[in-house]
């Protein structure tokens, strides 16, 4: 019980005492963040954003566009007459149109850092699952080499008195039987484990290399808004600037124009120039700009529902997992009583079946009784540190 007794230790000691540095649970989700298409195309997104707000500060609702015609009589009478026309169209901005715009850009801004923060968030859910996972096949791997050279011992002990004559044939069979069962149990702990790193690497893109066992620290205190919850705010925020502006935008843009032409009546007569300013305003949409502001009003209304839904479920899942994280300490108090009370009376059988005190049926019991035991407790404090990982993740916490 040499390996898991070290990881015991080991695991005790960082319950006990605060973690310095980057853990290698902080490590593997940096690895895993980076890997993921949302950290990629993060920049561009901001970009997209930027170009948006630049858009709704610019000067007209949208690109003015240019003019150019022009009439001439050289295709039938051909006298020289020439008229040509050079204009500048301006879009311009309905009134309280401009504002809303840009008050929707910068909704879209603070909507996208709680996105990102959201996914951030969730990819911290699949690591820490992937990476507890992995902790407890790694305790499984731990126990079934312990195991395995308890079972060797055991049939060493037995060969012994086989020779001696205090055991049957059918005794050092029995123990022949156990050691075959905890190898095809070992086996069997070292495919689960090849698997679970598996799936941690599948996220990270690295080598699990060092998988220790330490626990995240406990939070202290929340001042911060959830990652979650700034998501859905800001979503929520975005919807109602959208249907403030689809209020406002109730006809298309208006288009001012200034032009200029140039007249000639035939060839050789001077060329007359006159200018001209125009307004067009267009007829408001009706029916569709209602059916807009009815749409953009049905998902404010539901982002402000969910994000209510959401701040209660929250509120439950953290006081859950508080509870959990209690409950988790009773249960590893209490397996850490009986693996000692389990090793004792194993080192007492042990003992007392060498100097033939003790039968062979007793002595697997015992065994079996201190395999469970040391099971127990490695799963218990696997527990713990993965309760504790769930109780940052409710409270909106990235591996640290």
């Amino acid at each position: 019980m040499r390996s898991v007794f070290c990881i015991a230790i080991t695991l005790m000691f960082s319950l006990a005492s605060p973690a310095r540095g980057e853990t290698p649970l902080a490590k593997a989700f940096a690895d895993a963040w980076q890997r993921q298409p949302a950290a990629a195309a993060l920049t561009e997104r901001q970009r997209a954003v930027a170009a948006r707000l630049g858009a709704a500060s610019a000067l007209t609702a949208a690109a003015p566009s240019f003019e150019l015609g022009a009439r001439s009589d050289r295709f039938n009478r051909n006298r020289g007459a020439l008229e040509s026309d050079l204009g500048l169209v301006l879009p311009l901005w309905l009134p309280g149109e401009r504002s809303g715009a840009r008050a929707v850009a910068e909704a879209e801004d603070v909507a996208l850092a709680g996105r990102a923060e959201s996914l951030r968030l969730q990819l911290a859910q699949l690591v820490r699952d992937a990476w507890w996972g992995w902790q407890a096949q790694q305790n499984e791997v731990a126990l079934a080499v312990d195991r395995l050279g308890a079972a060797k011992r055991l049939r060493d002990d037995v060969a012994r008195r086989f020779a001696a004559g205090d055991l049957s044939r059918a005794d050092l069979n029995q123990a022949d039987g156990v050691l075959s069962q905890v190898r095809a149990q070992q086996a069997e702990t070292e495919a689960a484990e090849a698997l679970a790193r598996y799936r941690l690497e599948s996220l990270t893109g690295a080598p699990a290399a060092v998988a220790d066992g330490q626990p995240e620290a406990l939070p202290a205190q929340i001042g911060e808004v959830h990652p979650l919850l700034r998501e859905w705010q800001g979503r929520a925020d975005l919807a109602r600037r959208n249907a403030e502006l689809a209020r406002v935008q109730s006809r298309s843009n208006p288009e001012l124009a200034v032009a200029t032409r140039s007249d000639r009546a035939a060839s050789g007569e001077r060329a007359d120039q006159t200018w001209a300013l125009s307004l067009r305003i267009p007829f408001g949409d009706g029916p569709r700009h209602d059916a807009r502001v009815a749409t953009a009003n049905a998902e404010a209304i539901e982002a402000t529902v969910e994000l209510e839904r959401l701040r209660e479920r929250l509120e439950r899942e953290a006081e859950a997992s508080r509870r959990q994280v209690a409950a988790a300490r009773q249960q590893l108090a209490a397996t850490e009583e009986r693996a000692r009370l389990a090793r004792e009376n194993r080192g007492y059988y042990e003992k007392s079946f060498r100097l033939g005190e003790t039968d062979l049926p007793a002595r697997l019991r015992i065994e079996a009784e201190a395999f469970e035991a040391e099971r127990a407790l490695g799963r218990a404090r696997i527990a713990l540190g993965q309760g504790i990982s769930q109780l940052r993740q409710s409270l909106g916490l990235l591996p640290e």
